[in-house]
């Protein structure tokens, strides 16, 4: 998976409606019209909705006389995982944010205070504070 494609996911996810709808395929394939009973919307916003959702690949459909069946593509959902578990900011990952003060720092205290005596401080007063 290249970035563009889970741009495309990430966008098609941004809607809750969507999010919702993935959720209930995660149980296996549906029809439209069993997936409108969990939305207080019209069909028509569910068709745009599954339209979305399939043109950025994670859910696939099938047509049956005149019902639409719907199911997650597990090839495309898993290729973004995957893309999505490699992202990770490095070794801020590996440092607890609570160990670090306003400076950065891993001992806020002793930088502010001697940051303070040399330059007059670290930063403003207010941040100042808190690593007091």
């Amino acid at each position: 998976m290249n970035a563009m494609d889970a741009a495309l996911i990430c966008r098609a996810l941004g809607d809750s409606n969507r999010i919702q709808i993935v959720e209930l395929l995660m149980n296996g394939e549906m029809c439209g019209c069993r997936l409108l009973e969990h939305f207080q919307i019209a069909q028509p916003t569910l068709s745009h909705h599954m339209k979305v959702l399939a043109e950025c690949g994670l859910v696939n459909g099938r047509k049956e006389w005149k019902n639409t069946y719907y199911s997650l593509n597990c090839d495309v959902l898993t290729a973004f995982r995957e893309y999505i578990d490699h992202l990770n900011c490095g070794k801020a990952c590996r440092q607890k944010s609570e160990d670090r003060g306003c400076c950065g720092e891993r001992n806020p205290d002793q930088v502010c205070r001697s940051r303070e005596k040399t330059t007059g401080g670290c930063c403003d007063q207010k941040q100042a504070d808190q690593c007091r």
